[in-house]
This record gives structure tokens, C-alpha cells and sequence, in this order.
């Protein structure tokens, strides 16, 4: 494995830190100020279009989207720093699109879906909702309950969906149920459902912290035609793990760079706050958490980048990104306490970002698989192997 990134994708990442520094980083203090307020914090309106915009001007669309949907087709290393740096700033963002569902897409549809869905989507003019868990069943998928029975060339689908991040906004929703009672993973199908679809209605908002929002889904007799199945039938969950392997490794990448924003922020409140005469920078207490976490930080991206390596070559990397997952997250975490309690007070109030980083990595313990499954998941493979 060679460590030294081509040119092409350095100045990738430099390009993408300078968007970040330049549009995001500025929405801060009034996204700060909304999640304070209560309100909703997320980019809307005015802003969102900006924001859009930059990404257009900058050429930061489809970066792994492939070239027939106007992509660039950028291999998983080279998202890794892409990652890393939008992982920067506390303002919630994604490069249009969104990749996880893309590689699900790409993996799952057919031609005509490819036409109806993906293209639209890699080409970033869709939004997207991925609905998994259940008010009884979000870690374990064989405790599943929504059910599709066949009925003639339609499916009809019952039951319910929670934690679905952009359901309100979404072009479309994949949608994942069981057909097969009894056959556990095996048994678990993929759907299409198209917005304002009858029988599937976006219930409830549920607020949770981190500047987030998520819905409840009531699936009442929604009837779908045969053409709306995403891939085989009884073959779902294989291209889910996919996509969540996908946001798995991303998310360890939006860790690093979290962990960088809260460790420079330490350090120049360090440089410049002193307590009985000597700078905080000179006490020893503090540069042990700014050693630490320099050098998490440096083993979390090193993982991240052996993990985007082995995707590259097409291997299976399910056991690394739930390393990384648990590794990145609580990294994360670590380094964002300290940072707080380096700030003292300042540390406590809304007006850094510190605080509401913190609760989106929070976040990042429980979704795309708790921590303790994770745990689980490693052993397991560890013991077996």
C-alpha cells in the first residue's frame, strides 16, 4: 500500500477544505444560533441555493457518482479526505449526492430503475430516504415487521418505519421489508416507494440532538407494482450492508475531521488563556490530551485509509468499518470532551461549535449500528476466524 496520495486527490481534499472554510464555516454562528433557539437548524432557502451553488462552481457534484451520470467516478481513497473535511465544520452537509444510497443504487437497480432513480439521483437532482428500523427492531434486522405480500403483479406493504433522516424532503424512499417470514436476512426485499406514493405517509418529526431531525413512517396497505422491487427478491440485505458499510467508513472520515476542528480549537484557546501566570499550552495535564489526540487521530485516518484501499481492490471490508465506526466515534468523542473542558466555560456555551459537534458524534454511536453490535460483530468474526 502506498501512503503517498496521488496529487490529484491532495488537491481534491485542499479543494474541498477551502469550501468548507469559505461556505459552511461562515453559516456557523447563525446555525448555532437556530439549534440554540430550538428551531430548526438546517440549511434552507437562501443559504441551501448558496451553498448548492458553490458545489457547482467548485466542482464538488457526483464525485463517485460514474461518468455516464456526469460524475467523476473517484475511487474510496480518494473520499477519505473528501470526508475528513467536510467532517470540519458543525454546519450538516452532504456533497450532493449522497453516497451510501448511491452505491446501493448502483448495485440493486435495474435498467429502468436506473433510469427512473439513479440517474436523477447521481446526477444529484433527487433526494433520497433510507428506511430500515422499526419502533421494535433497529439493531437486528431479523426482528423486522413490515411486511410486502404478493398480490398479483403488485406488492402491498404494511407496517412502520422510524429514524428515516429526510422522509419529509425525499423524491423517493428505498424501503426495506420482509417476503419471506422466517428466512431472517434472507428473507428481507428492498422497494422504490415514490413520494405521495397512497398507503405511505410520513407520520411524525421527531427531533433528536445534534441540530437533527428524523421521522416516523406509517406503511398502511401500500400497494406497489412488481417493478418497484429493488433487486431480487429475498436478496435486500446484501446491498443495505453495502450502503451502510459505505456511511460507516464515512462517518469515521467526519470523526477525524471533527476531532481536528476540536483539537485546533483547543489549541489556540491553549496559546492564549493563562491561569497563576503560565499559559494552559505549558501545562502538562493539556498537552497530554493534545499528544493523545494527535496521535488517535492519526491512527483513526490510517485505518480509514487501509480500509478505502482494500475497497479499491474490491475486498470485503465489513469487519474494518465497523472498527472504524467504533474506533472513530469514540476518538471523536474523547477529543471533543477534552476540547470542552480545556475551554472551561467557553467550552459550555452554544457560541462554539464544540458542543453541538459533540452531540452529532453522539449520534454517530447509536446510527448505522450501536457500538456495542459493532463490538459483537468484531469478535465474532475475530473468534471464527
Amino acid at each position: 500500500m502506498d501512503f503517498e496520495l496521488p496529487e490529484e486527490f491532495r488537491q481534491l481534499q485542499q479543494l474541498v477544505e477551502r469550501f468548507v472554510r469559505e461556505q459552511l464555516i461562515p453559516l456557523e454562528p447563525a446555525y448555532l444560533a437556530r439549534e440554540a433557539r430550538g428551531d430548526p437548524a438546517g440549511l434552507a432557502g437562501q443559504e441551501l441555493e448558496n451553498v448548492l451553488g458553490a458545489c457547482r462552481d467548485m466542482g464538488l457534484w457526483g464525485l463517485e457518482s460514474p461518468e455516464e451520470y456526469g460524475g467523476s467516478n473517484l475511487p474510496a481513497i480518494a473520499m477519505v479526505g473528501v470526508n475528513e473535511a467536510m467532517g470540519y465544520s458543525a454546519v450538516s452537509f452532504y456533497l450532493p449526492p449522497d453516497s451510501p444510497n448511491l452505491h446501493m443504487l448502483l448495485e440493486a437497480t435495474n435498467d429502468d430503475q436506473r433510469r427512473r432513480y439513479l440517474d436523477p439521483y447521481a446526477r444529484g437532482d433527487a433526494v433520497v430516504a433510507m428506511a430500515i428500523s422499526e419502533p421494535g427492531a433497529g439493531a437486528d434486522p431479523a426482528m423486522m415487521t413490515t411486511r410486502a405480500v404478493r398480490d398479483g403483479d403488485d406488492w402491498v406493504i404494511n407496517g412502520r418505519k422510524i429514524w428515516v433522516s429526510r422522509a419529509d424532503e425525499a423524491d423517493f424512499t428505498i424501503l426495506m421489508a420482509v417476503t419471506e417470514p422466517g428466512r431472517g436476512n434472507a428473507g428481507i426485499s428492498a422497494f422504490i416507494v415514490d413520494r405521495d406514493t397512497p398507503g405511505y405517509t410520513v407520520e411524525r418529526e421527531i427531533p433528536m440532538i445534534g441540530a437533527h431531525r428524523t421521522f416516523e413512517i406509517a406503511i398502511d396497505d401500500c400497494r406497489l407494482p412488481a417493478a418497484q422491487m429493488l433487486g431480487e427478491q429475498g436478496r435486500g440485505f446484501a446491498p443495505m450492508q453495502l450502503r451502510l458499510t459505505v456511511r460507516r467508513l464515512q462517518m469515521g472520515a467526519w470523526c477525524v475531521g471533527k476531532a481536528r476542528r476540536a483539537l485546533d480549537i483547543m489549541k489556540d484557546y491553549m496559546r492564549q488563556r493563562e491561569t497563576h501566570g503560565v499559559p494552559l499550552a505549558e501545562r502538562q495535564a493539556l498537552q497530554w490530551w493534545v499528544a493523545d489526540a494527535e496521535t488517535r487521530i492519526h491512527a483513526c485516518r490510517l485505518m480509514l485509509q487501509h480500509a478505502a484501499w482494500k475497497v479499491d481492490r474490491g475486498e470485503d471490508v465489513r469487519t474494518e468499518a465497523s472498527m472504524v465506526k467504533v474506533y472513530g466515534t469514540e476518538m471523536a468523542t474523547d477529543v471533543l470532551d477534552q476540547a470542552m473542558q480545556a475551554c472551561g466555560a467557553m467550552g459550555m456555551t452554544k457560541e462554539l461549535p464544540l458542543a453541538l459537534m459533540a452531540q452529532q458524534v453522539r449520534t454517530m454511536r447509536i446510527y448505522e449500528g450501536p457500538s456495542e453490535v459493532h463490538r459483537m460483530v468484531i469478535a465474532r468474526r475475530s473468534l471464527r476466524d
